[in-house]
């Protein structure tokens, strides 16, 4: 997992729901305690992470400090295309370009435009060379990447629009960003999951989609909320003995139901708890199976997703790392 760290891109993917904006944060934590200036960066004009640290979330697109080394930033495609344009023809007429109807009718109709522009901003966050002046580069960008299938198609996207755009410097840049996903010096991707069927299942044909459309391989599988197998076999007997114990006659008739109520309540909530681990590590075990690198991580009983839930996971993935 360190070798993923030193990388200048790092795509963190997966099925919708399973905590990929958690284990991003996490990851962006781990990498700033090792010294790399990091940022986190989300698609969306609206940054999660921001409001999570209480940063101050700034305009639209910006990037803004989370904690010592670590940077979030969210990206709006549509501020990224005037950025560009500034970059490559000047302030002035990057405007009267992107103000003109027939180009952003362009922009919004090209397949692949919108996630092209998206990609580019996250090259142009590994620059040394920022756009901006006085804007300093970044040494790991992870991106907080939308669910598999809209991943996917943003991944594609220097393909589908380069097929379009043959020369010029359109043509130039979506090379530059195809080359930067396809390096593995420079980029790696990771998947987080959920030990479920139908999430571990979605992992493997990313792995398939990854490999077939864009030759590279998912470097780690996060797999996230993993419960413990706490009780051996003969620990789950005395469980289940436990509730079909006779109540005892000291509390009276009616202590005697309340105890054997409170007891069958309890064996069944630790079966339960213990049947689900095991399906759990089963799913685990699949993954093991078809030589993917695996990290667990362990489910949190917190109320509520808050900084000291992803310090922790950051602690968790920093011994595994």
């Amino acid at each position: 997992m360190a070798s993923i760290l030193e990388r200048s891109l790092l795509v963190v993917t997966g099925k919708g729901g399973v905590g990929k904006t958690t284990l991003a944060a996490a990851l962006g934590v781990v990498a700033a305690r090792r010294g790399l200036r990091t940022v986190v960066v989300e698609v969306g004009e609206h940054s999660r992470l921001a409001d999570l640290f209480g940063a101050s979330n700034g305009h639209p697109g910006g990037e803004v400090a989370l904690r010592a080394g670590l940077w979030g930033a969210s990206i709006d495609p549509d501020r990224v295309l005037l950025e560009w344009v500034q970059e490559l023809g000047g302030r002035i007429p990057g405007r009267v370009l992107t103000s003109s109807g027939t180009f952003q009718y362009f922009a919004a109709a090209a397949p692949g435009a919108k996630e092209l522009f998206t990609m580019v901003k996250l090259w142009e966050l590994t620059q040394q060379r920022r756009w901006k002046r006085r804007a300093e580069g970044y040494d790991l960008v992870i991106l907080d990447a939308p669910a598999t299938g809209h991943a996917l198609g943003m991944l594609r996207s220097p393909q589908t629009f380069g097929a379009i755009a043959r020369v010029g410097p359109v043509a130039t840049q979506a090379e530059r960003v195809g080359d930067l996903l396809a390096d593995p010096a420079r980029s790696a991707y990771v998947a987080v999951a959920l030990a479920s069927e139908m999430a571990v299942t979605e992992t493997i044909e990313l792995q398939e989609d990854l490999r077939e459309q864009l030759g590279r391989e998912l470097s780690r599988v996060i797999v996230n909320a993993l419960l413990p197998r706490r009780f051996t076999s003969a620990e789950l007997g005395r469980i289940a003995a436990l509730d079909g114990e006779t109540p005892s006659r000291s509390g009276g008739a009616n202590g005697g139901e309340v105890d054997r109520r409170v007891r069958h309540a309890a064996a069944r909530a630790a079966i339960a708890v213990h049947e689900r681990g095991r399906l759990q590590h089963n799913q685990l075990a699949r993954l093991r199976r078809r030589d993917f690198d695996v990290v667990g991580v362990p489910f949190m009983w917190n109320a509520g997703l808050d900084v000291g839930a992803i310090e922790t996971i950051a602690e968790h993935l920093d011994r595994r790392l």
